[in-house]
């Protein structure tokens, strides 16, 4: 069964920002390791308070569960970023200023002579998952076929960084059986698509340039809500029209692999104490 997410309209309005001041691109020579050499420390983010989520639970079939929200309490949302080819250095420096928690989801394609702009990223705090290497529609292909685009995308991150992605994002939010199968051949331990999407950069179904949409139809934002947005252009600007929505409805981004439990390739205990 081919399982994917349908966006439905929230009617957030969309809105100007700031000029980007600087949009890398090309090789990543002198000029890229100059403008990103402030990010180049590990980030943390704050665990979730004791009794205020529910952590998700493994699949009982032993193939890597598939997670579109976090059970919590709390206003929080996480952001989440995919493909990867804008190369946007302000995008770095408000994610490892501000302290924005967001996880990436890499296209390893666009890691081709971009891998210094990805390892900032990381080091701004946002972990480097896996989202294929070319981002075909996976239920089209056969096993095979799919364990490549998995395996090849996690081999090419931890020659990279040093680091296996456990957590998975199939493009199109498109997934069936065989992807389950072949996620965990790779030692992917979980799948996860959104509840919401920022059509930053872009014109979404319904909601115009730079909308925002509901898979459930509704409106605004719930706790636990897993936002995917895009690396495009002008993806700074973008991140700080999200930041604001996010706090003018009360809400705050956390970190994604927080309230994800280590069976499921976050960080937190799979039993978390309780309040």
């Amino acid at each position: 069964m081919i399982a994917m997410v349908t966006a439905g309209v929230v009617g957030a309005a969309a809105g100007g920002w700031p000029v980007v001041r600087a949009e890398a691109g090309g090789g990543s020579g002198p000029s890229m390791r100059t403008q990103l050499s402030s990010v180049l420390a590990d980030q943390q983010w704050p665990a979730p308070k004791p009794g205020s989520w529910t952590p998700a639970k493994p699949s009982a079939d032993g193939l890597p569960a598939v997670v579109d929200h976090i059970d919590t309490a709390e206003r929080v949302v996480f952001l989440t970023a995919d493909d990867g080819y804008t190369y946007d250095s302000e995008f770095v420096d408000i994610v490892r200023k501000e302290k924005v928690p967001i996880m990436t989801f890499l296209t390893t394609t666009y890691l081709k002579g971009q891998g210094q702009y990805f390892l900032a990223m990381r080091n701004a705090g946002s972990p480097i998952e896996n989202h294929t290497v070319t981002h075909p529609n996976m239920p089209t292909l056969p096993l095979e076929a799919q364990k490549r685009q998995i395996c090849d995308s996690s081999d090419a991150i931890q020659r990279e960084y040093g680091r296996r992605p456990q957590i998975f994002r199939p493009p199109f939010g498109a997934y069936n059986h065989a992807t389950r199968e072949a996620s965990k051949e790779c030692g992917i331990r979980s799948i996860i698509t959104w509840t919401a999407e920022f059509y930053n950069g872009t014109t979404g179904p319904g909601v115009g340039f730079n909308g925002f949409a509901r898979a459930d139809g509704g409106k605004g934002f719930k706790p636990g809500d897993i936002i995917l947005m895009h690396y495009r252009k002008g993806l700074a600007g973008q991140l700080r029209m999200m930041l604001d929505w996010v706090k003018q409805a009360g809400f705050r981004p956390a970190a994604l692999q927080n309230y994800l439990p280590r069976s499921l390739g976050g960080n937190a205990p799979d039993k978390p104490a309780a309040s």
